[in-house]
């Protein structure tokens, strides 16, 4: 029996990624992929099975065995690279958060640090259609990517989950933030409302051990991190 409606409510997270992980199926260049976290690994093979049967412009559907670092199941969705690609990704979100229980959807493009309301006006401005615009988008959405930006750092482990940036070094615990901004450095610093924080020496020193050689800032509760002319503004979680 096929899934209906809401048969996955509170189960799927809603915000998923485009083109964030490596296509089996070819040349990144050429396939778009998806990928959707869901709660439960019975619900992340009821995803996969639907999104399989359910679309024949699918190439390939697939979950993760286990559950990830970030305590979710991965669905993975390949498609082929083409000018039809923003039309139908829009079509499996619409099938997606029926079953899903999903009134809005948000996506990242490429692990970029910003969600964007899953439209297909956004989605057709980010998703690149053709071999050499998908050349141009990641090379200019490098540093914007989660992982790019921690380039220079002693980090094993990098993710985000919704808002939450998680990240880990070797032998050590696991560190939770929430996305605030990020941006050019100047205009990012200059909307930040707070005041310089000289009370918390001692955290930047942490994280500064923690991360590594990489400018850190603390405002308020907002902590700001630069790279290359760019700045990312976190406020730590505690776990």
């Amino acid at each position: 029996m096929g899934l209906r409606q809401q048969d996955l409510a509170d189960l799927v997270y809603d915000i998923f990624e485009i083109d964030s992980y490596k296509s089996k199926m070819g040349e990144d260049s050429d396939i778009v992929t998806l990928s959707f976290s869901v709660k439960e690994e019975a619900a992340a093979k009821d995803l996969e099975n639907f999104l399989e049967k359910g679309y024949d412009f699918i190439l390939d559907a697939d979950s993760t065995e286990g559950e990830q670092s970030d305590g979710t199941f991965k669905v993975f969705v390949e498609m082929e690279r083409s000018r039809h690609s923003p039309e139908q990704i829009s079509e499996i979100l619409d099938g997606v958060g029926k079953i899903a229980g999903l009134d809005k959807i948000k996506y990242r493009y490429y692990k970029n640090f910003r969600s964007q309301e899953a439209t297909i006006e956004n989605i057709t401005n980010d998703v690149p259609t053709d071999k050499d615009s998908y050349g141009v988008n990641i090379e200019e959405g490098k540093l914007a990517n989660y992982k790019g930006f921690f380039n220079r750092s002693y980090l094993e482990e990098i993710s985000m989950l919704g808002e939450t940036l998680m990240i880990k070094k070797p032998y050590a615990d696991p560190l939770a933030f929430r996305f605030v901004d990020y941006g050019p450095t100047q205009n990012t610093l200059d909307s930040i409302q707070e005041s310089f924080n000289t009370n918390d020496f001692a955290e930047i020193i942490f994280l500064s051990k923690y991360i590594g050689d990489y400018n850190i800032t603390k405002y308020g509760h907002k902590l700001t991190f630069e790279n290359d002319g760019n700045t990312l503004v976190l406020e730590r979680i505690i776990v």
